[in-house]
């Protein structure tokens, strides 16, 4: 069994501006606009990192679950962790396991070549946990959510590399982290005062929330080969915090260097 991020949703007020920071910021470059998202009253851009993807969604009207969600949380933030099961049977059965938990399913789709299971933020402690399943089967390439391969000319990585890890706050750090271990299937361990839960590629870390903002998905651990960009950029962007962290969109970046 394997899992690996794929995608990670913020949610923003507005598009535009969030889409610039972080773009100058990151060095990452736009790679497609899903306009199945008017569906949910929201209007996106996906942006490539690797060969992952950091998405924004801002409203496009009132009373949207992404608009709740941005009142909830104070502002803008983290949103979705997305991610890619090597199987069917994988999604299915962390489905499962949702449902032996009493988690909701917020929203699930049943394709001939993707399934899409998202799993309610609430339930999850701290935000949503969006597994699916693409019968290509290639967590390098193929990506329905990014168009499937169109976004393959748009990565870029002389400034940010890929994603490290993904920084989960709640009131208890242990309880959150039980509650995405049971469902996801994955043990967890700590190193130190950390706890963490190894995907396939990246490390979710489970944090008490000491921002004021609640639970949610507080940061993302990046790789970075250009940090001096990236802090430039985000001083003249009114986005740096200090030498290890620039803050864009509500969330943390932690830099680390490649």
């Amino acid at each position: 069994m394997a899992i690996q991020l794929r995608q990670i949703c913020l949610v923003a007020q507005e598009l535009k501006p969030t889409l610039a920071d972080l773009t100058e910021i990151l060095g990452i470059n736009p790679c497609f606009v899903d306009p199945a998202v008017a569906t949910f009253g929201l209007e996106n851009t996906l942006m490539s990192v690797g060969h992952n993807f950091l998405e924004v969604v801002a409203p496009t009207q009132d009373n949207t679950a992404a608009g709740r969600y941005l009142n909830r949380r104070q502002g803008d933030g983290g949103y979705m962790v997305i991610c890619q099961a090597d199987s069917k049977e994988t999604q299915q059965q962390v489905r499962g396991r949702a449902a032996e938990h009493g988690v909701r399913v917020a929203f699930e789709a049943d394709r001939e070549t993707w399934n899409i299971c998202q799993l309610h933020p609430g339930d999850m402690k701290a935000s949503f946990f969006e597994i699916d399943w693409d019968q290509h089967n290639d967590f390098d390439g193929n990506w329905h959510p990014a168009g499937g391969m169109t976004w393959q000319d748009q990565v870029r990585q002389d400034v940010t590399v890929d994603y490290l890890g993904v920084e989960l706050q709640g009131p208890d750090p242990v309880d959150l982290a039980e509650r995405w271990s049971e469902v996801a299937g994955l043990p967890v361990h700590r190193e130190g005062e950390q706890l963490l839960m190894a995907l396939n590629n990246v490390r979710l870390r489970f944090v008490e929330a000491s921002d004021g903002r609640g639970p949610g998905l507080g940061g993302i651990d990046l790789a970075v080969r250009d940090r001096d960009h990236i802090l430039a950029s985000a001083s003249q962007r009114g986005c740096h915090v200090n030498d290890q962290q620039v803050n864009i969109c509500g969330t943390r970046f932690y830099l680390h260097d490649s």
